[in-house]
């Protein structure tokens, strides 16, 4: 095994990445059928199940011409040896590891940062407006995209910091601390997201007193769970699709409901968005994931610090000897294929736990109502009513929406 075969390697992984993404994107697009599913006739008329199908292929068609481009993107930097080019002038620059490796990674970032402006403005302003969804002007999105990129430099060059301070110091074994330090990283962010991020981008306001939060309240009550940081996200000044969100853990957990969530929907039904939320809870899905999360961190740093013991690795990049940001980069390549394995069975239990969220919701609450939630949101977003079971299985993390409605209107056997 020389370097020129790890380069081939390299190269076959993205290629077979891109085939398969557009294999299993079209195999999707086709999956669609005529007739509208009689759970969801009183919700959706000819016209608009016809939109949802255009917009379907409006989207994918936009994110096929992009996969393409960053296929031919990152292919051109493999066989130029780009990355290694990249690495040499950052190295150029400073003798400080944490300097050399920050430059690299915001060189890289700025370039696909850039690439990816006339797509995400394409999305935005000619797709999300042509059927209904974009409610941001010019000057939200330029905002948006000076504040992404901001907190974007100020990520990569904390992150980048605190490994190449940790690989540096503890030097053979390093996986095990840049392991708990990614670990409690991803613990603070999960605990803090709304009071640190969301209010960046979003203005976080305190559910007005009214019938629907005593009904929350409530609910919250009955079946013990304490919630008291209840909030509405004005997700309206963006777009008109609805949304909601939960983070935090023990006394930080804070549920944020869309404004547009709360426009187009019912107390009860709001509410019983919020129980399959708590059921989520009750059934520690939370809890586990996280520690399969945390366990599968621990795998990928300690397949890193083997993969960072390797010039010849580095070689194939296009650096004489292996360093953290050269590392990273091969590493991605060569973790690809088990993060796809990894990715299936994660989304293999996160199906199985909304499923038995919804049962909770049902039991605690009104099944009823949230199966009016999901068509609502289902039609709100023009989501797809046919996904093909091969994609479902590979990328979806919620059950499609028909197998949920039936899940739902199974009778409960009595006990």
């Amino acid at each position: 095994m020389n370097s020129q075969n790890i380069l081939y390697i390299f190269i076959a992984l993205v290629i077979f990445n891109f085939l398969f993404t557009t294999v299993l994107d079209y195999l999707n697009d086709k999956n669609w059928k005529d007739e509208i599913p009689d759970d969801l006739k009183d919700f959706y008329d000819s016209g608009t199940y016809l939109k949802a199908k255009k917009y379907k292929i409006e989207r994918g068609r936009l994110s096929s011409i992009s996969s393409f481009l960053n296929l031919i993107f990152t292919l051109l930097m493999l066989y130029f040896y780009g990355y290694g080019f990249i690495s040499d002038y950052a190295i150029s620059l400073s003798d400080s590891v944490i300097v050399q490796s920050s430059v690299f990674f915001m060189i890289l970032y700025l370039i696909t940062y850039i690439l990816g402006i006339p797509f995400s403005y394409y999305s935005t302003f000619v797709v999300e407006e042509k059927f209904g969804f974009n409610k941001t002007d010019l000057k939200t999105f330029v905002i948006d995209k000076i504040k992404s990129l901001i907190m974007s430099v100020i990520l990569i060059i904390g992150l980048t910091s605190i490994a190449v301070l940790i690989i540096g110091f503890f030097s053979a074994g390093f996986w095990l601390w840049l392991w708990i330090g990614l670990s409690l990283f991803m613990l603070f962010l999960n605990m803090f997201y709304a009071d640190l991020i969301v209010p960046i981008f979003n203005k976080l306001t305190p559910l007005e007193d009214g019938d629907l939060r005593k009904k929350i309240e409530a609910y919250s009550k009955k079946v013990g769970y304490s919630l008291k940081n209840i909030f509405v996200i004005d997700g309206s000044k963006r777009s008109s699709k609805a949304n909601a969100f939960f983070s935090g853990l023990g006394p930080r957990k804070t549920i944020a409901l869309f404004d547009t969530l709360i426009e187009k929907h019912t107390d009860e039904e709001l509410v019983s968005v919020l129980a399959h939320e708590v059921g989520h809870y009750k059934k520690k899905h939370i809890l586990y994931s996280m520690i399969i999360t945390i366990f599968q961190l621990g795998i990928i740093c300690y397949l890193f610090e083997i993969c960072m013991q390797y010039d010849l690795i580095a070689n194939s990049l296009g650096s004489l000897t292996m360093n953290f940001h050269i590392g990273i980069i091969a590493f991605s390549f060569l973790y690809s294929p088990i993060g796809l394995i990894t990715g299936i069975f994660m989304n293999i239990l996160s199906r199985k736990n909304e499923f038995e969220a919804d049962e909770y919701a049902k039991e605690t609450y009104d099944g009823n109502a949230l199966s009016l939630a999901l068509k609502k949101l289902s039609v709100d977003s023009l989501s797809n009513l046919y996904p093909h079971p091969l994609y479902v299985f590979i990328h979806y993390s919620h059950p499609p929406l028909i197998k949920r409605l039936k899940a739902l209107n199974k009778k409960t056997p009595l006990s």
